[in-house]
């Protein structure tokens, strides 16, 4: 439920590691997320020629899951806001597809989002929206020829609310009404900070709007990120709003924004230059909040009931002025075709390896400044997920959780190489869901 990208987009440079490449900062971070609950990491820039195996294998084995961005902020690795249609290149089909081979081996890979506020105002809406379908297709297309297994593809919305529910029916209907339509998109992420500080209410923050307008929604939809900090710190009483009986019959939890202190001020934790992290109050508020969720009730719904078909693809269900209303989906570039028919030659694929160490190396310390010894990750089992421990990490005291003890079996649940959800929410997967957490 965190966004995950140490160092932020401006570390990334394409030719060295990314946050998912070194073993030892995973194991560390990994251990930190299990006390604080999580149970799910966005990244949003990776290197598909990198390796990615004991830092997979360390968040898989702690149950928690990824959901990987295929595009970058290098040239020629994402769409152009500016210039779609030439930037939807085989050059680019290749890059989004190396990210797929590299991410598909691990079992808990449980979607990839392929664009991320690539509409962002009403400048991009009459250019835009066709390239999101033909993205989307592209991979799910791939995906459905050189995956072992299905593996969902969403997109990740700017909260631009002119535009923002235009872009989500567009992006959800079925052309000519078919449920199977792979240009559709799996899921619909929403970057949404409107819930600001202690006195803001479900009213005030546009929640009850949003929960309002997307009530009909055919596929999942969730905050991909969120946790505004104009409050600082912050207290994430959103939280109890986002998993509460207001929101959980539409919108499927989120991911808080961000893991790492950036210039940007949304960190949880500071990670200093020698590898030593210290949590901020910010940590700790959050963990303050998931520990007063009731895990077990969040779980014991069923959402292959709450599925809904999707509506047929139609310029009526666009509102917004100007917005691009057809649905003719650009054909693939040239060369792209036989890139999905044939495949990558000799791509980079992930797979797992042993976790033999789960004892964390670095100094850690809490927002207290005491030193959190004895510091490691608990190896869960293939049937079970991280929940939220009841520990306030900062100190010994236990809080009133109502959560799941992390090593509890969650009812209902598979193996994780068959869970095709994220997070502490439920969702629509109804073909291959085994549980919602």
């Amino acid at each position: 439920m965190s966004a995950y990208q140490p160092g932020g987009s401006s570390g990334y440079d394409g030719k060295s590691g990314d946050p998912l490449s070194d073993g030892s900062t995973c194991l560390r971070d990994a251990a930190l997320m299990q006390r604080l609950g999580i149970n799910t990491i966005r990244v949003y820039n990776v290197n598909p020629s990198a390796n990615h195996d004991l830092c997979a294998s360390i968040f898989n084995a702690v149950g928690i899951y990824l959901i990987v961005d295929v595009n970058s902020p290098l040239d020629g690795e994402s769409l152009s806001r500016v210039d779609p249609g030439g930037s939807y290149t085989v050059t680019y089909l290749t890059r989004i597809f190396s990210v797929v081979e590299a991410f598909k081996g691990y079992p808990n890979t449980l979607g990839f989002f392929g664009g991320n506020e690539v509409i962002n105002d009403e400048s991009n809406i009459k250019t835009i929206p066709p390239y999101l379908r033909a993205v989307t297709r592209d991979l799910k297309q791939y995906i459905a020829k050189h995956s072992p297994r299905k593996i969902p593809v969403g997109y990740s919305a700017a909260d631009v609310r002119s535009v923002l529910f235009s872009t989500w029916e567009y992006v959800q209907c079925a052309i000519d009404g078919d449920a199977n339509d792979p240009t559709r998109s799996d899921f619909f992420g929403l970057n949404s900070y409107s819930w600001c500080g202690s006195s803001a209410t479900f009213q005030s923050s546009t929640y009850a709007d949003l929960v309002s307008r997307f009530s009909n929604t055919s596929v999942p939809v969730f905050f991909s990120e969120y946790g505004c900090n104009t409050q600082s710190p912050r207290p994430f009483n959103e939280v109890q709003a986002l998993y509460g009986p207001n929101m959980t019959g539409v919108f499927s939890g989120g991911l808080v924004y961000e893991y790492s202190q950036e210039p940007s001020n949304y960190g949880l934790v500071d990670i200093n230059s020698d590898g030593s992290v210290k949590l901020r109050q910010d940590y700790d508020n959050l963990q303050q909040q998931y520990n007063k969720l009731n895990i077990t009730l969040l779980t014991s719904g069923n959402p292959a009931d709450a599925a809904v078909n999707p509506p047929s693809c139609s310029a009526s269900l666009i509102d917004s002025p100007n917005f691009y209303s057809k649905f003719d989906v650009p054909k693939t570039p040239d060369g792209g075709q036989q890139l999905i028919d044939d495949g990558l030659k000799n791509p980079n694929q992930g797979k797992l390896v042993p976790v033999t160490d789960t004892k964390v190396t670095q100094k850690v310390e809490g927002s207290n400044g005491n030193v959190i010894n004895n510091l490691e990750i608990q190896l869960l089992a293939d049937d079970q997920s991280n929940t939220p421990s009841g520990k306030n990490t900062s100190g010994e005291a236990t809080g009133t959780s109502t959560a799941a003890n992390p090593k509890s079996t969650k009812k209902g649940a598979g193996k994780r190489d068959h869970v095709s959800l994220w997070v502490v929410f439920c969702a629509l997967f109804a073909s291959s869901l085994v549980y919602c957490l």
